[in-house]
C-alpha cells in the first residue's frame, strides 16, 4: 500500500473489514437458512415417521380389540346357545318324566288293561326266544300277576306259533326287576345265557326318541337349520 496515507490505509483496511463481515453475514445467513430447511425437513421427516408409528399402534390396538369383542362376542353366544341347549334338555327330560308318570298311573288305575299288557309283553318275548324254558323276572309287585296269568303266555305262545313250539315258564321269585320301572318283563332262556327285555319303559323310551324330533318341534318350533323332515 505504498503511496497511501495511513488515512487511505486505515480506511482501505476498514472497508475491507465490512466486505469481509458482509460476507461472513451473508453466509451465517445462508448457512442458518440451510440449517433451518434441514431441520424443517428433519423435523417433518420424524412427525411423520412419528405419525406412521402411532397410527400403526392404535391400528394395532384398534384390531386386537376388535379381536377381544369378537372373541367376546362368540363366547357370549356360544354361552347362552348352550344355556338354551340346556334348558331345552332339562324340558325334554321333565316332558319325558312326565310320560314316565302318566304311564305309572294309567298301570296302576287300570289293573285289566295292565294284565293284558304283562300277556302281550311276555308273549312277544317268547317269540323272539322260541326256547321251551324261560325264566320271567319282573318287579316284586307283579309276581303274583306274572304267575296268573303264565298258563295263558304259554297257550297264546303255543297258538301263534302253531304248535311248532311249546314253553314252559318259571316265575322268578327271589331276583326282581326295579320297583322304579313302570311295569313289563325280562326273559331268560338257556340257563340265563340269553335274555330279552320287554318292559312298558323300554317301550316309552323308544317311543320317546322316535317322536322326539316332532316334540322338539312341537315345543320349541320348527329348526331353521334342518334340512330333512323325513
Amino acid at each position: 500500500m505504498a503511496g497511501m496515507s495511513d488515512a487511505e490505509v486505515q480506511g482501505q483496511i476498514a472497508h475491507m473489514i465490512a466486505f469481509i463481515d458482509q460476507e461472513a453475514s451473508e453466509k451465517v445467513e445462508e448457512i442458518d437458512a440451510k440449517a433451518e430447511e434441514e431441520f424443517n425437513l428433519e423435523k417433518g421427516r420424524l412427525v411423520q415417521q412419528a405419525r406412521a408409528k402411532i397410527m400403526e399402534i392404535f391400528e394395532k390396538r384398534e384390531k386386537s380389540i376388535d379381536l377381544q369383542v369378537k372373541i367376546q362376542n362368540s363366547n357370549l353366544k356360544n354361552a347362552a346357545r348352550l344355556k338354551l341347549l340346556k334348558k331345552k334338555e332339562e324340558l325334554m327330560s321333565e316332558f319325558f318324566d312326565k310320560n314316565v308318570e302318566e304311564a305309572k298311573r294309567a298301570v296302576r288305575n287300570d289293573p285289566a288293561k295292565y294284565k293284558d299288557v304283562m300277556i302281550k309283553l311276555t308273549v312277544q318275548a317268547l317269540v323272539r326266544l322260541l326256547e321251551p324254558k324261560v325264566t320271567v323276572r319282573v318287579r316284586q309287585q307283579d309276581v303274583s300277576l306274572m304267575k296268573s296269568v303264565a298258563q295263558e303266555c304259554e297257550s297264546q305262545f303255543k297258538n301263534l306259533t302253531k304248535g311248532k313250539y311249546e314253553v314252559k315258564i318259571i316265575v322268578d321269585e327271589e331276583n326282581f326287576l326295579s320297583a322304579d320301572l313302570i311295569g313289563g318283563v325280562l326273559l331268560f332262556a338257556l340257563n340265563d345265557k340269553i335274555s330279552v327285555t320287554n318292559t312298558l319303559d323300554d317301550r316309552v323310551t323308544r317311543i320317546f326318541h322316535e317322536r322326539m324330533p316332532g316334540i322338539r318341534e312341537s315345543l320349541f318350533g320348527s329348526n331353521p337349520n334342518r334340512k330333512f323332515r323325513d
